[in-house]
């Protein structure tokens, strides 16, 4: 009972921070953690909550990785595939590199493999920590579709280096010629098991269409798809992330609209109270992680905080040589009409480098390394564990808080490629509408054309003064709500009539706010959008 009072109090907790950090413009993920680490080191009586690694991995992860890949682009990341597989790759490479010799060098008894765990511990910024970061900014479209790619994929790299690191430490030889085609056999594999899964799922639910039978299904199914991949030694965030991209693709003909918009609902509750519960949790790990130091804690901190610069300091390092790599390139390799220097500035190189969060994956692959081998001393299994604790805070409190000040200040803010692009479908859509109209003269296909062609002009208007627009949109939704109101209280209507006719409403004000954020101008001033 003590558990489940401790889980609602921090859920009601991470309610009202989260509330705070809108209000106050910063990342919720950053208040969270603070305060589990506030909670770890204050004098109040705190159950000590373990994080088993596995689990912790399972249960947080799975779902938001599958909640990201499923809402990611496939023409997008194709579109900047080599910036991705740069981050995925080189960066992952040279911060595995740079954090084995300085921990070596600090830690001179440390063995390499050690080290190197080390480096693949804190190496790969976490997906969870980038997708709830950024989903409260508004960056540039390909800086988030860069990022994002990123979170989904570097994982298929660092955890294979940890593997071995860690196999190495237990004694378990190997050379670069077991690491390449264990890397490729890794990758194809998670490909083909995601691909074959997503196919299955959609094979045994095709004739689901209860939403409650549905929503069940696809979490039983995306821990499943974890689970098995776990099983089978495949990439698990990989084998995800294809899982979701083969589902996004083949749901829409899969799902009907009631259960494809109450599913949708049902996650992002989901998804935010798992990333709640997580961010406390990981900073009540402090407790744990301050009782496994025997003595000498600022020899423990001096050396969390060299890694954690290290950290910093090699992406910001390679997101900027990166950049000039790529103009170099593009100058003297790509005819003028195709250079795109808008894409290849200092700014973009200097935000890519400061999104460098860590979190639950790096604080789980710690606290799941082995108590033999290399790790048999507790002293250096200790410091790899404080290492990767002050890596997890440290890029959460230092990037994650000035992550949006940087943007505003370097004035990089969303491009309105999206806002453009759903312009588009609507009107297309909308059109497409209207020609199937064509041609039949019942009073009802009439009244349907008239509608059809206010879509249209709404959509032509809305970008004019969307501001002015938004607003009396919305009053005059309030105005359809008072008089439901009214017609309920005198019992001209009954409950069941209310009920559908606000859920009508209910769609139609969220539908309104939706496009109106969508459509709001970057200086903040009425006119149209971009």
């Amino acid at each position: 009972m003590l558990l489940f009072e401790l889980l609602i109090g921090l859920l009601l907790g991470g309610a009202i921070l989260t509330a705070l950090a809108d209000r106050i413009g910063a990342p919720y993920p950053v208040l969270l953690a603070l305060a589990g680490t506030a909670l770890a080191v204050s004098p109040i009586e705190v159950p000590g909550i373990r994080l088993d690694p596995d689990l912790a991995l399972t249960l947080f992860v799975a779902p938001v990785i599958l909640d990201a890949a499923f809402d990611a682009s496939p023409r997008d990341l194709r579109e900047n595939w080599l910036p991705v597989s740069s981050l995925v790759l080189v960066a992952v490479a040279l911060t595995i590199a740079a954090v084995a010799l300085v921990a070596r060098w600090l830690v001179p008894g440390m063995p390499w493999s050690a080290a190197i765990a080390l480096g693949a511990v804190v190496s790969p910024p976490d997906p969870v920590s980038a997708t709830a970061i950024l989903g409260r900014l508004s960056p540039p479209r390909r800086l988030v579709v860069i990022l994002e790619g990123e979170g989904l994929l570097n994982d298929v790299s660092a955890l294979l280096v940890y593997r071995l690191a860690v196999g190495a430490a237990l004694g378990t030889a190997f050379t670069a010629s077991h690491a390449v085609p264990l890397f490729l056999a890794n990758s194809l594999g998670s490909v083909a098991l995601g691909w074959v899964l997503a196919r299955l799922y959609l094979l045994v639910t095709a004739r689901i269409t209860d939403l409650s039978i549905s929503v069940v299904t696809q979490f039983v199914a995306t821990f499943a798809v974890w689970i098995v991949a776990e099983k089978l030694g495949v990439s698990t965030v990989l084998t995800i992330v294809v899982y979701a991209l083969i589902l996004a693709r083949l749901t829409p003909t899969h799902l009907n609209a009631e259960v494809r918009r109450g599913s949708l609902a049902v996650w992002e509750v989901a998804v935010y109270v798992l990333n709640a519960l997580a961010f406390i949790l990981i900073g009540l790990q402090l407790q744990d992680i301050g009782d496994a130091i025997p003595g000498g804690v600022a020899r423990y901190a001096a050396f969390g905080v060299a890694i954690l610069g290290t950290v910093i300091a090699v992406r910001l390092a390679w997101t900027f040589t990166y950049n000039v790599l790529a103009r170099l390139v593009e100058r003297f390799a790509l005819p003028a009409e195709r250079r795109t220097p808008a894409l290849r500035s200092y700014k973009s190189a200097l935000v890519v480098g400061w999104c460098g969060m860590r979190g639950l994956l790096t604080l789980a692959t710690a606290l799941a390394l082995p108590f033999d081998g290399a790790f048999a001393n507790p002293e250096i299994r200790d410091l790899v564990i404080v290492a990767a604790f002050a890596v997890v805070l440290g890029t959460l409190v230092i990037q994650g808080l000035t992550l949006g000040p940087l943007l505003r200040w370097l004035d990089l803010g969303d491009d309105g490629r999206a806002l453009q692009e759903r312009a588009v479908a609507r009107q297309e859509a909308t059109r497409a509408a209207l020609r199937s109209l064509d041609g039949n003269q019942e009073p009802e296909a009439a009244i349907l054309r008239k509608e059809y062609a206010v879509v249209l002009q709404d959509d032509a208007m809305r970008h004019l003064r969307p501001k002015v627009f938004g607003r009396l949109r919305m009053a005059a939704i309030a105005a359809e709500r008072d008089v439901l109101l009214s017609l309920r209280r005198d019992r001209r209507i009954g409950d069941d009539a209310y009920r559908d006719v606000e859920e009508e409403l209910d769609w139609a004000e969220g539908n309104a706010r939706r496009r109106g954020r969508a459509v709001r101008p970057l200086d903040g001033k009425d006119g149209a959008a971009g």
